[in-house]
């Protein structure tokens, strides 16, 4: 239980700075969104080096460099979790926060499914229902778009994977170990990315000023925390529960989408997302009667056979 509680723990400090993310990036929409994750590669390798250095664990990041199918799990974890961030930045950037705060309402949801079909974890009638009705709405929701929301489910499919695959990669990985070896992973892919940016379009993200230039350098810190963050939760947690504490972050990018960005929602997206929060509702009455039947459950965290 004393693990439950700090997954717990971790997994909503990292929830809730990724609900934080659209604020944060909407002050560099200046920035193009093809430029910025390249940046924010380099950032976050920085960061995650200075963090090696300084808790010495250099010889747990070779150790994984020389397992080569340690190290094949965290490159696939790796490439999920770079196309996450482009295809958040992209929809954050160009004024579609509401489609990625709806990505981030279907990714539990997802989440949970993975679970079932890979751990096999159990789902209640209640919890059955609940994915239901949440698919109904994700339908209404796409119909009411008029075209297919490829934001929304990208961003559900490639984090809800990322998820599986770097707990099943990294449960015995410590997060500051894993993200250092993921980053390094994706580093060429920004590199190439990064070129392919600057011979067409040009690199401006040192064109507005110094403000805007430390925030595009500083996203390697705020993607780095609740990534390390997150890898704690993901080592002590089921994908059931960390389903559960992933609906924090769209409900703060769809405030933001609504009251600060100023998106608007016609008649049929407010029901796919009345949908979608009333199956939330109906997992927290259910978790919360789990907890209350089961106080002292011991939770299994082995990994996800998906080899």
């Amino acid at each position: 239980m004393r693990e439950t509680r700090a997954g717990l723990g971790y997994g909503l400090a990292a929830y809730l700075l990724w609900g934080a993310f659209p604020f944060y990036f909407g002050l560099i929409t200046m920035v193009g969104p093809l430029e910025v994750v390249p940046w924010r590669v380099g950032a976050t390798l920085l960061f995650s080096a200075v963090l090696v250095s300084l808790t010495r664990r250099w010889g747990r990041v070779g150790a994984i460099l020389r397992n080569r199918r340690q190290l094949g799990w965290f490159a696939l974890s790796a490439l999920l979790l770079y196309a996450n961030w482009q295809i958040f930045i992209i929809g954050v950037m160009t004024g579609h926060v509401l489609e990625t705060s709806l990505g981030y309402f279907i990714n539990p949801l997802f989440t949970i499914l993975i679970g079932v079909i890979f751990r096999r974890e159990k789902l209640s009638r209640l919890q059955w229902l609940a994915v239901g009705i949440a698919g109904v709405g994700v339908l209404v929701s796409a119909i009411a778009y008029g075209q297919f929301p490829w934001i929304a489910i990208g961003i559900s499919l490639s984090f809800g994977l990322y998820g599986a695959v770097h707990k099943y990669a990294g449960e015995d990985v410590d997060g500051i170990t894993g993200l250092t070896i993921e980053t390094m992973v994706t580093v060429p892919v920004g590199i190439v990315q990064g070129v392919i940016v600057a011979l067409t379009v040009g690199l401006n993200a040192f064109s507005f000023g110094p403000g805007i230039a430390a925030l595009v350098l500083a996203s390697g810190l705020v993607t780095a925390i609740p990534l390390i963050l997150f890898g704690e939760s993901a080592r002590r947690l089921p994908l059931a529960y960390i389903g559960f504490l992933q609906f924090l972050t769209p409900i703060l990018s769809f405030l933001y989408g609504y009251f600060v960005a100023g998106e608007s929602m016609s008649v049929g997206r407010w029901i796919g997302f009345l949908a979608v929060w009333i199956a939330i509702t109906i997992l927290i009455i259910d978790m919360v009667i789990q907890l209350r039947r089961s106080p002292q459950v011991t939770l299994n965290t082995a990994p996800i056979p998906l080899d």
